[in-house]
């Protein structure tokens, strides 16, 4: 912090202040002796995260359409953003009631589903890395703490497939895989959402047999 101060040529207090923002973003983090280090964020801007394939939206959308036509639901395309998941296209299913497409929109990546494979397939130092002072609050049914958080990734890796029963919005389920390149890196994911009046937890696990050759495909075309 004092060296921030120097630097910026003001006090300690303000200098505080100035850097809560930084923090707060996940672009610097404290260590236990208080000195500030590059926070997740930044580092995913240096390439410690794998960046997303630049035709990865091209290649995908076709793959989009075709699953939201035969599930009649709507798909989604992110990939994760820090500790957030950055929706990057969406194809909208063809019934009356179904949920918008988010293109653009940046959630908490552990209220999605698609967030969610994201972030099961990190090692466990770099998902502590992402939350280093816990989940952020949500006004959604998220997980309460971080433990249950690192416990999802073992119910994920094990069916493949995440869920999300309203915690990103009430009245929407949503069901989302990874797609991996051909290295076997998960640089996206895929979600099928859907009003959860007409999806239930069982429909969610029919939802993932399309989903997950739609995620193979897509990664066979990067």
């Amino acid at each position: 912090m004092s060296d921030v101060a120097d630097r910026l040529g003001v006090a300690r207090s303000t200098a505080h202040r100035i850097l809560a923002m930084p923090v707060f973003e996940g672009f610097a983090v404290q260590d236990r002796h208080k000195a500030y280090r590059p926070g997740p964020a930044l580092q995913a801007i240096k390439g410690s995260q794998a960046a997303p394939p630049p035709d990865l939206i091209t290649i995908a959308h076709p793959h989009l359409q075709r699953l939201a036509d035969a599930v009649r639901e709507t798909t989604h395309l992110m990939v994760l953003e820090g500790n957030a998941a950055r929706f990057l296209d969406g194809v909208e299913g063809p019934q009356a009631l179904r949920v918008s497409y988010r293109t653009g929109t940046l959630l908490p990546a552990h209220v999605t589903s698609g967030g969610k494979t994201l972030l099961a397939a990190l090692p466990a130092d770099r998902l502590r890395a992402l939350y280093p002072n816990g989940l952020p609050g949500h006004r959604t049914k998220a997980p309460k703490d971080f433990e249950t958080l690192m416990n999802d990734p073992v119910s994920v890796r094990r069916h493949g497939y995440a869920i999300n029963l309203q915690e990103s919005e009430r009245g929407v389920h949503a069901v989302g895989a990874c797609v991996r390149d051909r290295t076997g890196t998960a640089v996206a994911a895929v979600a099928v959402a859907a009003p959860s009046v007409r999806c239930t937890r069982a429909r969610l696990a029919e939802l993932s047999h399309p989903l997950l050759t739609t995620v193979q495909d897509i990664g066979q075309g990067l």
